[in-house]
């Protein structure tokens, strides 16, 4: 595979031609994590030097779907509870507020349990480490997660597997929410609405009501929002935009993900096309395109700006 760049504008697709009025927010659905792990067993196959890395993680992502859809959490809001948030404007689920109210520990324990008859040799290691942590210990962990920090070398490996957990334990609340919040303010657009976490990547999808229009799409509680096409995510501006893909041997880009790197702020998010590719998904694409942050990352001119939290970068 090899690197291509493009001038402003995106290499695959085209910004919407008719008038419409997408929906503003879009909260998860039911399906969310089954529709990973499907995507996720098709890029093992796109991907073949990233197939044991894929496969684990589809089975990560059917472990994600079972308990997010069989399992009742201990603590529920109250229907009130998020008035004063939508009335504000402010994320009715931010991370912060609710980091030590959602019962995700027993998320976690869930979803070893159903990961323990579906993985190798080489990541029972990993269970088995989580279960030996205590409540503290595993709090530690998922404030790294949170805060978006690479971890200590002890604890990088399991930070994907309790990631997953706090995936779970937020969507599940975003999909209940009474109704999706209003579009971010201007000073955070860049952040989810529902629960104030970065984008992993953006998304522009291929369904009838929003064909053609991006979306940002949560790391955390997979909330989406409408963001405007060639503009920055980081920084918004929209002329110093350049488009960074990979291509196969026939000089075809063999994912339909790019980069888009900003000349102001010296950052890059990606960018998903699912007019390319139907069932493309903002985290597994990402996890799949792990070459294009590495070739990125060697040519030293942009930083990553989304936040991919099954996919830690250590700091050494």
């Amino acid at each position: 595979m090899k690197g291509t760049r493009g001038a402003v504008g995106h290499e695959f697709g085209n910004a919407p031609t008719t008038i419409m009025e997408p929906p503003q927010v879009v909260l998860p659905d039911d399906q969310l994590f089954s529709r990973r792990a499907l995507r996720l067993r098709e890029l093992m196959v796109m991907v073949p030097a990233l197939d044991e890395f894929l496969d684990f993680m589809a089975r990560l992502a059917q472990a994600q779907q079972q308990v997010f859809g069989g399992r009742e959490p201990a603590w529920r809001p109250a229907p009130d509870a998020f008035d004063q948030a939508f009335a504000h404007r402010m994320p009715p689920l931010g991370f912060r507020a609710l980091r030590r109210d959602l019962d995700w520990q027993a998320d976690l324990s869930a979803i070893l349990d159903a990961l323990a008859l579906h993985v190798g040799e080489r990541q029972r290691p990993l269970l088995q480490a989580l279960r030996s942590l205590g409540a503290d210990e595993l709090q530690a962990i998922a404030e790294d997660v949170l805060e978006q920090r690479s971890g200590s070398e002890a604890s990088r490996g399991l930070m994907p597997l309790v990631a997953a957990a706090l995936q779970v334990s937020w969507a599940r609340l975003a999909a209940g929410l009474p109704r999706a919040p209003a579009q971010p303010l201007d000073d955070a657009r860049a952040l989810c609405p529902s629960c104030g976490s970065p984008p992993v990547a953006s998304v522009v999808h291929n369904e009838p009501h929003r064909s053609g229009v991006r979306f940002l799409h949560c790391a955390l509680c997979a909330t989406e929002w409408h963001l405007e096409r060639v503009k920055c995510s980081n920084c918004e501006t929209g002329g110093q935009l350049l488009y960074v893909g990979l291509n196969d041997q026939q000089g075809e880009p063999f994912l339909p993900v790019q980069a888009e790197a900003c000349g102001a702020c010296e950052s890059y998010l990606k960018i998903v096309l699912r007019q390319i590719q139907g069932r493309a998904d903002p985290v597994a694409d990402d996890l799949a395109s792990l070459p294009l942050d590495l070739m990125l990352a060697e040519q030293g001119s942009y930083a990553r700006s989304g936040y991919n939290p099954l996919l830690v970068f250590g700091d050494d």
